[in-house]
């Protein structure tokens, strides 16, 4: 995550960093022409690619879960709404954020 910065994470972080500025940086370029830009970071979320890489059932994810608040990590189902709303007109005087959806580790 771009504000959680664990040893060995620079690069990942950066990267996550990175979609932050980006984000705010396209909201400004972009609003003009009623294009907004807004970005969601996720913390860890259970997938195939979590699955396959055998993070699932693994200490690091045990790990995550002590540190983050709610005590779990997170489900495609817990992602998907705030993204069907950041697309939708319901989110119109939104640009420029982005929202962590992490069970409140951050």
């Amino acid at each position: 995550m771009a504000t959680l910065a664990p040893p060995q994470g620079s690069v990942y972080s950066g990267t996550k960093a990175a979609v932050v500025a980006i984000t705010r940086s396209l909201a400004q370029e972009l609003g003009h022409r009623k294009i907004r830009v807004n970005s969601i970071n996720p913390g860890m979320v259970e997938t195939e690619g979590t699955h396959s890489a055998g993070i699932t059932e693994s200490e690091m994810r045990k790990q995550v879960e002590s540190q983050t608040p709610l005590g779990r990590i997170g489900q495609p189902k817990d992602i998907a709404p705030a993204a069907v709303f950041l697309a939708s007109d319901d989110s119109s005087w939104i640009t420029g954020e982005t929202l962590y959806i992490s069970g409140g580790l951050r």
